[in-house]
């Protein structure tokens, strides 16, 4: 006696992750040239060539593609460092991650904005910066272990302190964030030697 074969679950139409990721491609070049406001689901499907329903498969609004394409783009531009100098490792993050900033200022102060008032923002920015602490709370981390911060630092400290200059310049807009900010930034938390 042979047993029937068992019919698979439907799981719905494929996700191409081709498709997915020319949708975080294009988002991430349109903030690169716009402001939030500018960019709408509209503009990204158009930019994609998709429509906007293959976006919202994966992605519940405009905040969530955004930051994801942001959080992507912020991968690829400041890949993790080990060169064996920290404190060049350091200068070397954070102006890679103030250059990117700059770039997606618009996004920024956007999401900022819209995560006050849109918890699925609110929770994407959370993500977010999460991934970009932790990866930069590794770096203060081996700092620490190769004796180039004061022993008695507290990297979340740390963190909070170079993150919170970039936030600070973005949504303010007193001051640049350039290279040079981010040279003189590194040097103020190296220990002396």
């Amino acid at each position: 006696m042979t047993a029937e074969p068992q019919p698979r679950p439907h799981t719905g139409r494929r996700r191409n992750p081709a498709v997915r990721q020319a949708i975080l491609d294009r988002a991430a070049d349109l903030l690169a040239d716009n402001d939030y406001s500018a960019v709408s689901i509209d503009v990204i499907a158009q930019a994609a060539g998709v429509s906007k329903h293959t976006i919202y498969r994966w992605w519940p609004s405009k905040g969530a593609v955004l930051l994801e394409a942001m959080a992507e783009r912020a991968r690829q531009l400041t890949p993790g460092l080990d060169t064996g100098v920290f404190a060049d490792d350091l200068e070397t993050f954070l102006a890679a991650t103030f250059r990117t900033a700059v770039k997606v200022s618009g996004l920024l102060r956007g999401i900022m904005a819209e995560a006050q008032r849109d918890p699925v923002a609110a929770e994407g920015l959370r993500q977010f910066t999460a991934g970009r602490r932790d990866e930069l709370r590794a770096l203060l981390a081996r700092g620490l272990r190769q004796g180039e911060l004061p022993a008695d630092s507290d990297p979340d400290l740390l963190v909070d302190q170079l993150f919170g200059l970039m936030w600070y310049r973005l949504l303010i807009g007193h001051a640049p964030l350039d290279d040079a900010v981010a040279a003189r930034l590194a040097r103020s938390v190296i220990r002396p030697g």
